[in-house]
């Protein structure tokens, strides 16, 4: 990894997930893309919280973790990411060329803020049991 991007934000929306064709042309993967806002914070003269600043930016996992983002995250959710600011080339609306930074994910974490309730799966292992 040759940067390491880590922060905590929120989901503008839940995250979409689609297949993608490798440029060789081999097998499909899939690939999670989701919108997160990383507020800045601060207090305020009254003690209370606000939010002081922040950044956009397009978050991307590949493989199983995709899969898993895309079946337990929603709009909203806070979350930790960990992966790797990278420059993409885009087209703007007037079809243009543009660099867009996105960050390329190894890891996206749900934060225990507004949960209600956590409901865990079986072991594997008690599954074949059962």
């Amino acid at each position: 990894m040759q940067n390491l991007f880590i922060g905590k934000g929120n989901l503008a929306k839940s995250p979409e997930g689609k297949y993608v064709t490798r440029r060789d042309g081999s097998e499909d993967f899939f690939v999670a893309s989701m919108r997160v806002m990383f507020g800045r914070y601060s207090r305020n003269a009254e003690g209370e919280v606000e939010q002081v600043g922040g950044f956009w930016r397009e978050v991307e996992i590949y493989g199983q973790k995709a899969h898993d983002v895309c079946k337990h995250l929603r709009k909203g959710a806070r979350v930790l990411v960990i992966g790797e600011e990278r420059e993409f080339t885009a087209r703007g609306d007037n079809d243009e060329e543009v660099q867009v930074l996105k960050v390329v994910a190894e890891d996206v974490a749900l934060q225990l803020t507004r949960i209600d309730s956590i409901t865990f799966a079986q072991r594997e292992e008690a599954r074949d049991q059962g």
